[in-house]
């Protein structure tokens, strides 16, 4: 009797376990509340913008700067705002920026992914060029842009080759990075089952190393906006258009600080859209394939 009773306890257990661990795997598909949303997500960000065009009211109000032409008022850079789409130069200086960017970056990511996986599977290429590219990534983006004007002129060319200058050292190091954190077992199954050389790279590599490489590809874009838009402000020419970083340069040649800001606000606002229009998607789907984030 007592033997029937202990296994009729046991087997409740197994199953109360059993019930557990399916409750754990189970994802949860249930659509976030949009009142969570708007709480969680587009509230803060709105407040903090709201207290920081607070803040800048209040110092330009208050007299707090000595010389008011060296801290506009927000409306003053509203104004400058409004007149450019007004005149339809608005879309022009952020399309003219935008387009470099992107296709510097798709470019500086068709090379500096088998540049990355080369360093990383390859010792001697390692030992040869892998120091070397830690250096480039150190190095100042816009210390490249007096030899590249000297080498290939004020063209778009040299915009180009100051965005891949800036950004394939970091798209290679941060595939390196995610490559030498892929686990010994994860090669070691694949090779077993088959999996090598380029098919071990494409099945087994680069699935593991994703978190990394996407890391890379995050500061590789960084890079490219940031070498970009000192190239923009170093080289101006009418060939060349007028894009964010040399309406920057245009505010300060006039000496007038709201179209200084009215650049900055561009610049920050374009990279602040790209992150959550691309990147942050990418991040969300890899957490997601990981069971990191629940699925919406």
């Amino acid at each position: 009797m007592a033997s029937t009773e202990t296994t009729a306890k046991d087997g409740n257990d197994l199953a109360g376990l059993e019930a557990g661990l399916d409750a754990l795997e189970t994802v949860q598909t249930g659509r976030t509340p949009f009142r969570k949303t708007l709480i969680q997500k587009i509230l803060p960000p709105i407040v903090a913008v709201l207290l920081v065009l607070a803040l800048w009211q209040l110092l330009v109000s208050s007299g707090a700067v000595s010389d008011p032409s060296k801290l506009p008022a927000p409306a003053d850079v509203w104004g400058e705002l409004r007149e450019s789409w007004l005149q339809g130069t608005l879309h022009e200086y952020i399309w003219t920026s935008v387009s470099r960017g992107l296709l510097g970056f798709l470019i500086a990511l068709a090379i500096g992914t088998p540049l990355g996986l080369l360093v990383a599977r390859v010792r001697f290429v390692r030992a040869a060029i892998g120091p070397i590219l830690s250096g480039l990534q150190s190095l100042p983006s816009v210390a490249w842009v007096p030899p590249a004007v000297i080498w290939l002129g004020l063209n778009d060319e040299m915009m180009y080759a100051v965005i891949l200058l800036g950004a394939v050292p970091s798209i290679a190091n941060g595939l390196v990075s995610g490559v030498d954190q892929v686990p010994p077992l994860f090669l070691r199954a694949g090779r077993t089952l088959g999996a090598t050389g380029l098919k071990g790279t494409w099945h087994i590599v680069m699935p593991a190393a994703l978190p990394g490489y996407l890391a890379g590809l995050k500061q590789g874009w960084a890079f490219s906006w940031r070498s970009l838009m000192a190239a923009e402000i170093i080289a101006s020419s009418p060939d060349l258009g007028v894009g964010l970083g040399q309406l920057l340069e245009n505010g300060r040649n006039n000496s007038s600080m709201a179209m200084v800001f009215f650049a900055i606000l561009l610049i920050l606002i374009v990279g602040i859209a790209i992150d959550l229009l691309i990147f942050s998607p990418l991040e969300r789907w890899v957490l997601r394939n990981r069971g990191l984030l629940p699925r919406s």
